[in-house]
């Protein structure tokens, strides 16, 4: 269990070591470019994951809240694929998703009260009062990598002669962590499930050769 949660931990630490320096060193739209395609953009969302949107002063509350009993019953998961035994990369994976969830809790819950807004200013820590109350934060996304931009042909269906943008969604570090967590988990479901093992003890196997023959000449 060590190792999984110096994992979390260390996500965790890194998402708000950037969260934490862009929010007091940048104003909200500002960027950083060090490439075409390697652009550090400020913003801010109050939905999901590379800036969707789960509106609403209810919503808001009520994703939070959502967030918080995923990481809860998960850590539970973790707990219980470790007591089992499972493959250190589906532990480390299923660690990752938790501290991605967990970085974007944070922001969340505690960001509306501990920052100042971040609109044509550089936000203030710890201020007389924050922009947001409790749960109502805004998480804060950073890493914008356009790396293919141009327009759609105009034959193309629905969005022909429309520009098109990859990749568009600007994330953090707590986003990162989740998706690089899918994407192993994907591109190394056999290993992690054990798949083909699985598969290799139900087929049916051949009958002992000397069994057959005892009972043949019984």
């Amino acid at each position: 269990m060590k190792k999984p949660l110096l994992l979390i931990l260390g996500i965790l630490l890194l998402d708000q070591i950037v969260k934490f320096w862009v929010k007091t060193h940048m104003y909200l739209g500002e960027e950083i470019r060090f490439a075409d395609w390697a652009i550090i953009h400020f913003t801010e969302n109050n939905g999901m994951a590379f800036g969707m949107e789960f509106g609403g002063e209810y919503g808001k509350i009520f994703l939070t809240s959502f967030r918080i009993l995923f990481v809860v019953a998960i850590f539970f998961y973790l707990k219980k694929v470790i007591a089992e035994n499972a493959s250190k990369l589906y532990i480390y994976c299923i660690a990752m998703v938790i501290a991605g969830a967990a970085g974007n809790i944070i922001d969340s819950f505690f960001y509306g009260k501990i920052f100042g807004a971040s609109e044509f200013q550089i936000a203030s820590f710890m201020p007389a009062q924050g922009y947001a109350s409790w749960m109502h934060g805004r998480v804060v996304d950073m890493f914008y990598f356009p790396i293919l931009s141009g327009h759609f042909p105009t034959w193309f269906p629905l969005w022909g002669g429309d520009e098109f943008v990859f990749f568009r969604p600007v994330f953090n570090v707590a986003d990162a962590s989740i998706s690089v967590s899918v994407i192993l988990m994907i591109l190394f479901q056999k290993r992690i499930f054990n798949v083909e093992n699985t598969q290799e003890s139900n087929e049916p196997q051949p009958e002992n050769k000397e069994e057959s023959t005892t009972s043949e000449e019984a």
